[in-house]
């Protein structure tokens, strides 16, 4: 059995010597361990891996028992997670460009998570999904009626404990209530021109401009839009040779890229959250 402990507390002596401690004694050897320190803020961020025998795991007395030493005694927010894959719900709208990707890998195993099913405002990619043999859900999102499509979303998601959500390029705005309902665990994609390239074809508007470099960049969805925690980013370089076509083409295979980078740091717990900035961890 491996457990996984995030942990993020204000920097002081002694953090790395009782939580290494704490699992020596109920039986745990640890595995891997990271640590960084935010200087200027004063913060200590750490993740760990211990391994323990079936006899030596008790989790419900590991929270217990943890909350009430190391971190009652480091003012420790933390979070205890095992090695059960997560479950991933896929959103998409009619580029399918990033769902293919993500799709490969999964069937190829290498993505730590299940895919309950794929869901989209558009019936297009429904094809897609029978071809992996994965769930489709068309809810539509029409004018006005935004809050009743995101209420059966949020049905979905909740009838099949969904842990997390991938945006696949789902070209529509994220609401409170799903925001709320899964704080950091909805991965977006998008397009690294963002604001100087803003609106529905970044990609040409670049183009005009001249730039020598296009990239990518995958966040955490918060209410302000596009402005979430930055999880994974890449760029690409370009130059006059390039047409209008090549922009987005490399584009896009940026896109892939990224977002298969943020979802598996993710996935295997590589991801600390902390001022609407992300701790990456190797």
């Amino acid at each position: 059995m491996t457990a996984t402990v995030l942990i993020h507390c204000p920097d002081q002596p002694g953090i790395i010597h009782s939580v290494t401690g704490f699992l020596q004694q109920r039986g745990g050897n640890v595995v891997y361990l990271d640590q960084h320190v935010e200087m200027e803020a004063g913060v200590f961020f750490m993740r760990l891996q211990a391994e323990f025998t079936g006899n030596t795991w008790q989790e419900e007395a590991f929270r217990r028992e943890f909350s009430a030493g190391p971190a009652a005694t480091y003012r420790m927010k933390w979070n205890l997670y095992m090695e059960d894959r997560s479950k991933m719900a896929v959103f998409v709208s009619k580029y399918n460009h990033c769902l293919y990707d993500l799709l490969s890998r999964y069937e190829a195993g290498e993505l730590n998570a299940t895919i309950p099913f794929i869901l989209s405002n558009h019936p297009d990619c429904e094809p897609i999904a029978r071809q992996f043999g994965i769930p489709f859900h068309h809810i539509p999102v029409h004018a006005g009626k935004k809050a009743e499509a995101e209420a059966k979303q949020l049905e979905l998601l909740r009838e099949h404990q969904v842990d997390c959500i991938v945006l696949a390029r789902y070209m529509q705005i994220v609401g409170e209530d799903l925001i709320e309902a899964y704080p950091n665990r909805i991965i977006n994609i998008h397009h690294s021109f963002l604001p100087a390239f803003a609106g529905a074809r970044p990609y040409h508007a670049a183009f005009r401009r001249g730039v020598k470099i296009i990239g990518a960049t995958s966040h955490y969805v918060t209410e302000e839009l596009d402005e979430g925690p930055i999880i994974a980013q890449d760029v690409t370089p370009v130059s006059h040779m390039h047409t209008v076509s090549d922009f987005i083409a490399k584009g896009r295979d940026l896109e892939k890229i990224v977002l298969a980078r943020a979802v598996q740091l993710h996935l295997h717990r590589k991801t600390l959250v902390y001022n609407n900035k992300t701790v990456i961890f190797a």
